[in-house]
């Protein structure tokens, strides 16, 4: 059955690493141990991410083991008149494991610590705190931040899905609409996040990725008229057929969609984008504001990556025939080929 519904607490393998029920949850029910992934430890990956939206400015923290090499970013974008991005990077050779990234997004302390970066994810009673310093983050002036997320009772977004060969798994987990409150300083200015306004997401993800990869994801929140709205949408992350992670979220309740289609214009990432899904339930425009490029080629390693930030405008329409009109909401959509 298409988007399938997991909803019976068991191991996310089975006996062979394969997925036991391909589909999505509104939480973690199917339960991730790296012990019982039968791939090679080079293929793992295992990642956290953090996006944190204000009003004309944004934060993003990830800390990563992708097996080979470990990823470690942090960036500032602002949105203003001259819109401007840094994204500073610390890459670790053969983590395979080393950080004890926890095997549950509930609990467990997420870190990493070398002289330049000391970086900390912590889920403690409904709050996510983000704490960070980075020494000569941008033009030799330090980063720091002190961000806390709060995470009511509410639903997530939760896909397991399996690629194409065996072994190899997506899980994925995505908590949208966390209201954000804290601060992030650099270069003598602070921008401090107001929680009427202000959203922080969270991209949880572990499992065992194929080699060649174009994946297309869209995530973003807002507060409409008192109420937290946000959505996720994407495609690209292996096989599909039990289930899609394109969801609405609405006053901490998923209402979930089918397949979502990103048009991106041939002309540039720049130019105005449309997004519709088969079902009817979200018809958006998208008008880029920033385009956060990256393009690295070691030939082993490719990564061709355009994550653009803009205001989307349109209609999303709930499970129960509700209509949700937005306008100019500042969120993401991205286009990413990654061979690694």
């Amino acid at each position: 059955m298409r988007n399938h519904e997991v909803t019976t607490v068991q191991p996310l393998l089975d006996e062979k690493g394969n997925l036991r029920e391909p589909g999505w949850s509104r939480k973690i029910v199917q339960q991730y141990d790296r012990k019982a992934i039968k791939a090679s430890a080079f293929r793992i990956k295992e990642w956290d991410y953090y996006l944190v939206m204000g009003q004309g400015f944004a934060g993003a923290f990830t800390i990563s083991d992708d097996g080979y090499i470990g990823l470690q970013s942090v960036s500032l974008l602002t949105f203003g008149n001259e819109p401007w991005e840094h994204t500073e990077t610390v890459l670790n050779a053969f983590p395979m494991g080393k950080l004890k990234l926890p095997s549950d997004s509930s609990t467990g302390d997420t870190s990493y610590s070398d002289k330049r970066l000391q970086m900390k994810f912590s889920p403690k009673d409904g709050v996510r705190r983000i704490t960070c310093h980075f020494e000569r983050f941008c033009n030799d002036k330090p980063f720091d931040c002190d961000i806390t997320l709060a995470q009511s009772d509410m639903d997530s977004m939760v896909i397991a899905t399996p690629w194409d060969k065996k072994h190899h798994f997506y899980y994925n987990q995505k908590i949208n609409c966390m209201r954000a409150s804290g601060y992030m300083e650099y270069d003598g200015k602070r921008y401090e996040f107001d929680p009427k306004t202000d959203f922080g997401t969270l991209d949880w993800g572990r499992g065992v990725w194929t080699y060649d990869n174009t994946w297309y994801w869209g995530s973003g929140n807002a507060d409409v008229d008192g109420h937290a709205f946000g959505f996720n949408i994407g495609y690209g992350f292996g096989n599909t057929v039990a289930a899609t992670e394109n969801v609405l979220f609405y006053d901490g309740k998923v209402h979930k969609l089918d397949d979502v289609t990103f048009h991106i214009p041939e002309s540039s990432y720049m130019d105005p984008w449309k997004f519709s899904s088969s079902d009817g339930r979200l018809e958006m425009d998208f008008v880029p504001v920033l385009d956060r490029a990256a393009n690295l080629d070691y030939k082993i390693i490719v990564s061709d990556q355009h994550q653009v930030f803009g205001r989307m405008s349109g209609k999303a329409i709930l499970d129960d025939g509700t209509e949700i009109q937005i306008c100019d909401v500042m969120c993401f959509a991205e286009k990413v080929h990654n061979k690694y």
